[in-house]
């Protein structure tokens, strides 16, 4: 829930530049309604209002449910596929389930997508209100406009595209992840080496980091001076 609304709260606070950044991609190269990222939201603002930076953010929002909710079943349950715990995955492991959890939960949430976009371009201020293919006057009317005259494969229209772009995207950013979490675990000194999950022998992986640290310190305090009583009665 957390994770959820921080997403809901971030999409909110950015969505003005997706809104800008649709609107400079349909625009009319030939005769540009925007000069530029600040023209637009200048031009956008006093023409349609406030509200219209935030058009289609509803969308958005509700595709943020199919989507948060499919790639974290697939990625949570690939364990099973593999037949090993997710702890043992390799580099290569872990970018697949990545791509394969992206492409799942897009492919799930992609007709929001598309009516997100088609609610972005529309606009009676742009030549053929933005090139948009269906007209409509909302969310629900822009679901059943598009499912009427293009069918409901017109709601994934675009998607192969999109994946394209957004499953090696999140394979990158998932093995990534994984693979800095090792780098902290060896330099913490709980695992051999930062390509596996070797554990160190004779290390409590129940410590923090910081008592891990103190413990360490503790024994060296205890051994040093045995160390140095041992040479003095040697010399």
């Amino acid at each position: 829930m957390a994770g959820s609304l921080a997403g809901m709260v971030a999409t909110i606070a950015t969505y003005p530049t997706d809104v800008i950044k649709t609107r400079l991609i349909v625009q009319n190269r030939l005769e540009p309604s925007y000069k530029g990222i600040l023209h637009a939201f200048y031009t956008i603002y006093h023409q349609e209002g406030f509200l219209a930076l935030y058009r289609g953010v509803s969308s958005t929002v509700l595709g943020t449910i199919p989507f948060s909710a499919g790639s974290l079943f697939v990625y949570i349950n690939l364990d099973k596929i593999w037949r090993e715990p997710s702890s043992h995955f390799t580099p290569l492991q872990n970018f697949i389930n990545g791509c394969l959890a992206a492409g799942v939960a897009q492919t799930l949430s992609f007709p929001f997508e598309t009516v997100k976009r088609k609610m972005q371009a529309q606009s009676p201020y742009l030549p053929h209100y933005g090139g948009v293919d269906v007209h409509f006057t909302g969310m629900i009317d822009c679901f059943r406009q598009t499912v009427k005259h293009r069918g409901v494969l017109g709601l994934w229209s675009g998607l192969t595209a999109s994946l394209l772009k957004v499953v090696p995207y999140f394979g990158i950013m998932f093995s990534t992840f994984e693979f800095c979490k090792r780098v902290c675990l060896y330099r913490n000194g709980y695992i051999e080496s930062p390509l596996s999950y070797k554990l160190t022998p004779g290390v409590d992986q129940s410590l923090q980091p910081q008592e891990l640290q103190e413990l360490k310190l503790l024994r060296r305090g205890n051994f040093e001076p045995r160390k140095l009583q041992a040479k003095e009665t040697h010399s």
